[in-house]
Parts: C-alpha cells; sequence; structure tokens
C-alpha cells in the first residue's frame, strides 16, 4: 500500500472515531445505549440494518466462493436474505417495534420470560450469545486476512487494530453511533463499490461487459444452483435468513425496535430488503469476473484483494479497504451492542439480584463495560480462527446450522399461530436442534444442505408438534399476543404509566 491509502485509511477510521464521540451526546439512559429511544428515523433504520447484516467475510469467504463456483453465491448468500427480510416487513418488523413502544422493552431477549419463563429466556441468551463469539471472531479473522493481504500486516495486529477502533466508538455511543456510522459506511463503500466496479469494466472491455462478460466464465459459473449449493440448500437458507435477520441475530431486532412507531419499522425492514436484493450484484460483479482478469490466483479467499492490489491505483486501494472494513465495523458493533443488552438487561439480574435495583447511570455503565469485555473475548477468539475451521467454517456451518434452534422460539414466540407454543415447546426445539446439528456434524457425514438444514427443521418440527399436541396457555402469554397483535398509530413514543410493562 502506498502513502494516500494509508492516509484514507487514517481518515475512515477517524471519522467513525469522531462519529462516536458525537453520539455519546445523544446517549442518557440505557434505552439510548439500545434502543435509540425509539427515535431512529425509518430511513437510517434501514440503512443501518442492511449494513449490519454483512461484513469482510463477503470479500473473503464469499468471494472465493465467486471465483470457484460462480453467480450461486449471490442466490443463497443474499437473494434469500432479501427475500426473507421482506417476509419479516409483513410478520416481525412491527411487533419488534411494540415490544418497546407499548412494554418498554430494551433487549431482543426481555420479552421471553413473559412469554415463557425465565429458563428458557436464560438458555437462549447463553447459547445464543456464545454463538456470537464465533461468529463476529470469523468477522474480526476475515479483516485481518484482507490487511495480510494488502500490506502484509499479521493478522493479530489486524486484529488489534480494527477491534479497538470499533470498541471505541459503539461502547461511547451505542446504538445512535452504531447507525451513524453505518451510513457514514454505506457512502464510502458505495464509493468504493462504484470506483471498483468501473476498473473491472474497464479491464473487461466497458460496460458492455456487464452482458458479455457470462459466457466466457467457467462452466457452471452462471448456474444458481450447484452439486454443493443445491436447490433445497437455498430454499433452507431462504428459512434460515428470514429467521436470522428479523431477529435470530438480535441486532437487526434492535432496528425495527429503534424506529419511531410500528409503521416506520416496516418501511426500514423493505428498504433493507431491497438492498440486498440490489447492492450486492454490485458489490459482487468484480468477483464473479475474477477468474477472467485473475486466473491464477493460489487461495481464492484472496482473489478479491489481489484484484485489488493488482488493477488499482495509491489512494484508491485505501478506499476500497476503507469499505472493506465498513461491512466488518458495522456488524460487530452492532451485534456487540445487542449482545451487552442481553447480557445486561436478562443474564446479569438473574445472576445478581442488586442488578435489578441498578440506577440509570449505573446500568449505562454495566452496558459499556460488557460490551468492551465481549468485544475483547471475541477478539481473542479471532485469533485461533483457522484453528477453528476458517471463516467460511464459521459462518456457514456453525452460525447458520444453530441460529435456527435459537431463533425460532424467539420468533414464532411473537406470531398468534404458535400461541399454544409455550417453555416446553421451546426448551425441546432448542435441544433438539442443537443434538440434531451435533449428529449431522460430528457422527453422520452428510451433504452442505443437511448440515444446515437439520437443526432448523428439527426445531421447527419439535416447536409446531408440541405446541399442536401437548399445547400450554399462560394468561401472561395471551396477553402478550393481544399487545403484539394490536394496531397503533404513526408516532408511538416511549411507554407511559398507562401502558402494559414486562413484570420485573
Amino acid at each position: 500500500m502506498h502513502s494516500f491509502d494509508w492516509t484514507v485509511m487514517c481518515a475512515y477510521f477517524g471519522l467513525m472515531v469522531l462519529i462516536g464521540w458525537w453520539s455519546h451526546k445523544r446517549v442518557g439512559n440505557v434505552k439510548d445505549f439500545f434502543t435509540a429511544g425509539g427515535r431512529m428515523p425509518w430511513w437510517l433504520a434501514g440503512i443501518s440494518h442492511h449494513m449490519s447484516g454483512y461484513s469482510a467475510v463477503l470479500f473473503v469467504a464469499y468471494a472465493s466462493v465467486a471465483y470457484t463456483t460462480g453467480v450461486t453465491v449471490y442466490f443463497w448468500g443474499f437473494a434469500s436474505i432479501g427475500v426473507g427480510v421482506g417476509i419479516g416487513s409483513w410478520l416481525f418488523a412491527a411487533r419488534w417495534n411494540r415490544l418497546r413502544s407499548k412494554l418498554g422493552v430494551a433487549s431482543p431477549l426481555e420479552y421471553l420470560a413473559m412469554r415463557y419463563n425465565v429458563t428458557t429466556q436464560q438458555a437462549l441468551a447463553w447459547s445464543g450469545s456464545l454463538l456470537k463469539i464465533f461468529d463476529i471472531a470469523a468477522k474480526w479473522f476475515a479483516v485481518a486476512t484482507l490487511l495480510h493481504v494488502f500490506a502484509g500486516i499479521d493478522y493479530n495486529v489486524g486484529i488489534l487494530v480494527t477491534g479497538v477502533i470499533t470498541l471505541f466508538y459503539c461502547t461511547v455511543g451505542g446504538l445512535w453511533a452504531d447507525a451513524l456510522t453505518e451510513l457514514g459506511q454505506f457512502v464510502i463503500q458505495a464509493v468504493a463499490a462504484i470506483v471498483m466496479l468501473v476498473v473491472v469494466l474497464g479491464k473487461l472491455g466497458g460496460v458492455p461487459a456487464l452482458w458479455t462478460m457470462w459466457d466466457k466464465l467457467p462452466a457452471g459459473h452462471v448456474d444458481p444452483t450447484t452439486p454443493k449449493y443445491t436447490g433445497l440448500f437455498l430454499m433452507v437458507y431462504v428459512l434460515v435468513k428470514t429467521l436470522e435477520y428479523n431477529g435470530g441475530m438480535w441486532n437487526l431486532a434492535q432496528r425495527y425496535m429503534a424506529a419511531p412507531d410500528t409503521h416506520a419499522a416496516r418501511r426500514s425492514a423493505r428498504l433493507s430488503a431491497g438492498l440486498y436484493l440490489l447492492w450486492p450484484l454490485v458489490l459482487m460483479f468484480p468477483m464473479f469476473a475474477a477468474p477472467l482478469l485473475v486466473p491464477d490466483v493460489d487461495n481464492p479467499d484472496n482473489s478479491y484483494a489481489v484484484m485489488t492490489t493488482t488493477f488499482l491505483p495509491p489512494g484508491l486501494i485505501g478506499l476500497v479497504l476503507a469499505g472493506i472494513f465498513s461491512h466488518t465495523m458495522a456488524m460487530v458493533s452492532s451485534d456487540a451492542n445487542a449482545i451487552s443488552a442481553v447480557i445486561t438487561r436478562d443474564m446479569i439480574p438473574v445472576m445478581y439480584r442488586k442488578a435489578r435495583a441498578w440506577t440509570p447511570p449505573q446500568g449505562l455503565l454495566a452496558a459499556r463495560v460488557t460490551t468492551v469485555s465481549f468485544v475483547v473475548l471475541t477478539m481473542v477468539v479471532a485469533t485461533q480462527a483457522q484453528n477453528l475451521g476458517g471463516v467460511l467454517q464459521l459462518v456457514v456451518n456453525w452460525v447458520a446450522a444453530l441460529m435456527g434452534p435459537i431463533s425460532i422460539p424467539l420468533l414464532l414466540g411473537m406470531l398468534p399461530w404458535f400461541r399454544r407454543c409455550g417453555p416446553r415447546a421451546a426448551l425441546t426445539s432448542w435441544a433438539g436442534g442443537l443434538v440434531g446439528y451435533g449428529l449431522v456434524y460430528y457422527v453422520i457425514d452428510t451433504s452442505q444442505t443437511w448440515l444446515v438444514a437439520t437443526p432448523v427443521l428439527v426445531s421447527l418440527v419439535l416447536y409446531a408438534g408440541l405446541g399442536a399436541l401437548a399445547p400450554e396457555r399462560s394468561e401472561t402469554a395471551e396477553e402478550l399476543m393481544e399487545v403484539l397483535g394490536d394496531d397503533d398509530t404513526p408516532g408511538t413514543a416511549e411507554p407511559g404509566p398507562e401502558e402494559t410493562r414486562l413484570p420485573a
């Protein structure tokens, strides 16, 4: 990298720090820190939702699949998310928003104690938090991989630098800092992506390459499915991503909760869904073209980085790298905020009774300390990512496969069709999904499709089946269903004293 590139990178990091410090003034209590006080505009919530959904893994692991296999990665990796978030705009966005506006919820798992019981809430909180440690560690390692290829920086140093800067702004400014930095990152990423697209088109002969390149790619690269990524795999991924991107990945539920009202929450979801269907095509076109431009890359994980350093002049390399950083820093900061919410609001009060009487300043301090501790732990795990199977192994196999057992009781518990599913169904489906994953991963030699499909399908069958065969009714759960199903008017703000609240 040239000195111009380092200048661009330093300017980017400086901008993120300044936004974090400015956002600090908007955070006065725990609800501001975790849900922006319910005052986030719908368009900002939508962009934040989109930017929080993918990271530098796109430019490492997914770029590797695009290099070796072709366009299939767009269909199961991103189109599935667009479809899933579109479904969520109808089913889940408004319900998440009502949890905040009508029940005063500040954590995505806070309502589970009322919907099921504390035991179910704690099982999902602990297992989901542990899973997120490995998910975020994979993101740190992906960024470190790119820094290593671009600038020869040691992996651990790359993890440390990006982690510390992200830690500063997400700890100081909370969800406001996350959303505002994600807006800035979206702009930077857009400029970087368009620059890369223009350069690649120039190498391929101009704008006509947008429709003439495909016939020149290796055989099978234009097929939406492959023997490994089958049609069944694609359908399962739509189910997984519907659960994951509508609240199963807790930080994304916060974007719906932060919107002013249910109408704004739905609009933010639709904006995010549209971006997932269209924007990845711009980001990934250079990745699809990579076999024609850099055909002899030894490690496909490095294909995008090799293309960038080969074709871009000084200064633009730093811009593209800043755009890549923006993905990971957006996802990790929002994940850290969500996990901190769950630990502070749901886990610590159960383990430490005095936490239930914390004053607002004490609660805010606890939220920041929890955020720091969690991010540091993920950075430590990231240094061992290669020993855990690499980036794609962590993201696709571990996270996608285990997301179903955690998110099915969380999300389906909001829907009236599953009102008869109680704590027994929730815990059984959670445990059954984890056992199913253990069997297909460690005992039964199976395909990638069934590795991802088994846990989510087992959890779904157990949850719905027990609800039908052994229904559990709870007056508290019924009241919750009524609240979640109510319509409301635009502009609903923080709950007043007359509104229903979760039990202490």
